[in-house]
């Protein structure tokens, strides 16, 4: 099976960014991928398409991009809904309220 990165069109007038990753997360698992294979055409897999060696998976000395989750998206892919905190660059994010 040729590498499928994850990615969505999406524009003004629908879902904000982000959204759509979620529910294309959702469309490829109900396409057939495991929750594995689909979090990986998020992440590794687009990394590796644009030559991105220092990000896409988690490993000393990488860039340190973390979107921490409640619940298990390996078995259950909707939880990547369920963002508990971000990490960007090793810094955790502020949490907006809301």
């Amino acid at each position: 099976m040729s590498p499928l990165p994850a990615g969505t069109d999406c524009t003004p007038f629908g879902p904000p960014h982000g959204a759509c990753l979620h529910h294309e997360l959702l469309t490829l698992t109900r396409a057939g991928l495991t929750a594995e294979q689909a979090l990986a055409a998020a992440t590794s897999v687009p990394a590796r398409c644009f030559g991105l060696a220092d990000r896409g998976r988690i490993a000393p000395g990488l860039r340190a991009d973390l979107l921490l989750v409640d619940g298990d998206p390996t078995q259950d892919i909707t939880a990547t809904r369920a963002i508990a905190d971000v990490w960007r660059r090793g810094v955790r994010q502020s949490q907006t309220p809301g």
